[in-house]
């Protein structure tokens, strides 16, 4: 057996794992922000001995390369990445001993081309983005136009995977608990599962015909933040340490010349409070679980970036946030100025009046599965290149629970739009 740590990372839906013998540790997959990892050491008095990547991120930037060299551990990568770096090289069927572990490496290709996955004593195999809860990796990141080669190799490689262990073999995937790299059907509320449990659930391991998973998986697809196409190319040439001191402050008074330069400053209040009185030209972005997707999904990379908090809690949750997925040193506010403050209503879907111009700005298969009569549809992430579609006069916006919702108003009360914020659940 071996012992499983997890580290969770709710913000991006992924998991980050210590495994040991109860001196020496294997971290798999580990975010960028590393306290979180070096926490676990410390507290079981383990010492790093192998940081494995199952392959090269896109929704995140990773934090191997750091937690090597800073550890003295082996970094091992696939020998197949061209990455700009010394690591491990790593190929199908090598074998790794730390302590009393024993890594099995299998390649398992479709989420990427040189994904791996790691048995480790034959009772945990760590999956990344193969082998989920209930379902697989996407396999449209690399090239859309090889979305259906990538869909069968995950296929194959899902099955041979589970070939190779045992029922009672414990599954730690790194994808599949809300992150955008996942696809298909997740096991609503799975946090641990057997090789066994996968048999009997598993999209990949249900379904018998190739065919048939292919063409389920590819037309469930959907869209994917645009952040992931700048996350890869730092991984392959191995980001630095994160730095999570305190960005630069900003003083409330000249929040406004930064926003007329074009800078983003992104306010963290509730959307609520931010409807009721904001500085005009900011974008509303509520500090929460998918503050740093969304934002990173939006925002024109390399923009300056300033936050505007109550506290610097929320600017530095909201700083380590964005460090993950490669947004470094923002500056940052505390406090409201005094002048050039406007807002906006809020309202349930019951106060929308028959004929209002309704902005749906959920994703297209949210959209498919039904729609208000009559409402204009742009997802929120085009919404910006296509805010010369939406229909003039007031706009009442909504998605499905408020929060995308509060993002568009933002950035259309920016763009000088009358709006009302639809707070309420579709």
């Amino acid at each position: 057996m071996v012992d499983v740590e997890t580290i969770e990372t709710a913000e991006l839906g992924d998991r980050s794992y210590v495994a040991h013998d109860g001196e020496h540790a294997i971290v798999v997959d580990p975010q960028r922000d590393l306290d979180r990892v070096r926490r676990v050491l410390d507290d079981r008095d383990l010492r790093c001995a192998l940081v494995l990547e199952t392959h090269i991120h896109n929704d995140y930037v990773s934090g191997g390369l750091q937690l090597a060299r800073a550890t003295g551990a082996t970094y091992a990568v696939s020998a197949d990445d061209p990455v700009g770096f010394v690591r491990r090289p790593l190929t199908d069927g090598d074998a790794l001993r730390v302590g009393d572990l024993w890594v099995q490496v299998v390649a398992t290709p479709g989420h990427t081309d040189n994904h791996l996955a790691y048995i480790v004593n034959e009772s945990a195999v760590f999956t990344g983005g193969s082998l989920l809860y209930g379902s697989v990796g996407r396999t449209d990141l690399v090239d859309p136009a090889r979305t259906e080669a990538l869909t069968r190799a995950q296929f194959r490689s899902v099955q041979r995977l589970a070939e190779l262990c045992e029922d009672d073999a414990r599954v730690y995937p790194t994808h599949g608990f809300g992150s955008f790299c996942s696809s298909g059907s997740i096991a609503d509320g799975a946090s641990v599962s057997t090789v066994g449990e996968e048999r009997a659930r598993n999209d990949a391991l249900v379904e018998t015909d190739e065919d048939a998973f292919v063409s389920r998986l590819v037309a469930g697809l959907t869209a994917y933040p645009r952040y992931y196409a700048h996350v890869g190319p730092l991984n392959l040439d191995g980001a630095g340490p994160a730095d999570l001191s305190p960005p630069a402050p900003v003083a409330p008074g000249d929040l406004a010349a930064r926003v007329a330069a074009g800078d983003w400053v992104v306010d963290l209040r509730a959307r609520t409070a931010y409807a009721a009185g904001h500085l005009a030209g900011t974008i509303g972005i509520e500090l929460g679980r998918n503050f740093a997707t969304y934002l990173g999904w939006l925002i024109p990379w390399g923009t300056p970036l300033t936050l505007l908090g109550d506290t610097p809690s929320e600017v530095a949750d909201a700083q380590r946030q964005l460090v993950r997925i490669g947004i470094d040193r923002p500056s940052a506010a505390l406090g409201l100025p005094s002048a050039g403050l406007r807002g906006y209503r809020t309202a349930a879907f019951a106060d929308v009046p028959p004929g209002a111009n309704v902005l749906d700005v959920r994703r297209d298969d949210e959209r498919a599965a039904g729609s208000l009569p009559d409402s204009t549809h742009i997802p929120l992430h085009s919404l910006t290149a296509r805010l010369d579609e939406v229909p003039p006069g007031d706009v009442w916006v909504h998605c499905a629970t408020g929060y995308r919702a509060s993002i568009a108003a933002s950035l259309l009360d920016r763009a000088g739009r009358d709006v009302v914020l639809i707070d309420d659940t579709y």
